[in-house]
């Protein structure tokens, strides 16, 4: 019988500030407060504190004069992302696939049917996270460790940057890219699913370059 771990007081913070950010509940430049945060939750201020230093770690908050904000995105941080997790995505990806088992397979169209359910249902938060899962099942069909944790990092990033845009065109251009790769897979061309799932970092980041950022990208 499997059950769930409890989590710590630190992850359940950790998961609360994260997903209010990626969703836009806390806005770009919202400053983070710790006291108030913690009666919020109605936990003492160390694991909010502790929540707080991951999610600077993961560039979701950025740090001003000793005060913690939601960090913001200008055109060129918001790009310059877009090309790093590309890279690290598209690495991630082709070194996976030759490992995958049908396991994995399975797996992988679970997580595009929950994609596709927890975004006709709103929940954006779920939606990014089965998104992310995706590709994470490919990325540790690879075996590599270190390259899991730089995407996790960058990916927590980028899911905040679709709560920045136009969340129907920039979903789309995920849910369509991982619906066509997974046909791929199923049909064992390897190649072209690795060529569908680079255009996917395509798309996006042509879709990002037309959103009027207008706000800088430290400070409030």
């Amino acid at each position: 019988m499997s059950f769930a771990v409890p989590l710590t007081r630190r992850e359940a913070a950790l998961r609360h500030l994260r997903d209010e950010i990626i969703t836009g509940q806390l806005a770009a430049g919202t400053a983070l407060k710790d006291a108030e945060i913690a009666a919020q939750l109605r936990i003492s201020i160390t694991p909010v504190r502790e929540a707080i230093a991951q999610l600077v770690a993961e560039g979701l908050v950025v740090t001003n004069n000793r005060t913690r904000y939601v960090a913001r995105f200008t055109p060129k941080s918001a790009l310059d992302l877009i090309d790093v997790i590309c890279v690290l995505a598209c690495a991630g990806f082709g070194w996976g696939i030759p490992h995958l088992t049908d396991a994995d397979m399975q797996q992988l169209r679970l997580r595009l049917d929950q994609l596709s359910e927890n975004l006709h249902e709103g929940n954006v938060a779920e939606a990014a996270a089965a998104g992310t899962d995706f590709s994470s099942i490919i990325f540790r069909a690879s075996g590599n460790e270190e390259l899991q944790a730089y995407f996790d990092v960058a990916m927590a990033r980028t899911v905040r940057l679709l709560a920045l845009t136009a969340k129907s065109e920039a979903w789309h251009a995920w849910v369509a890219g991982y619906s066509d790769t997974m046909q791929l897979l199923e049909c064992g061309d390897q190649a072209g699913a690795i060529k569908r799932y680079r255009q996917i970092y395509e798309d996006f980041r042509a879709l990002v370059s037309t959103v009027p950022f207008d706000e800088p990208d430290s400070g409030a």
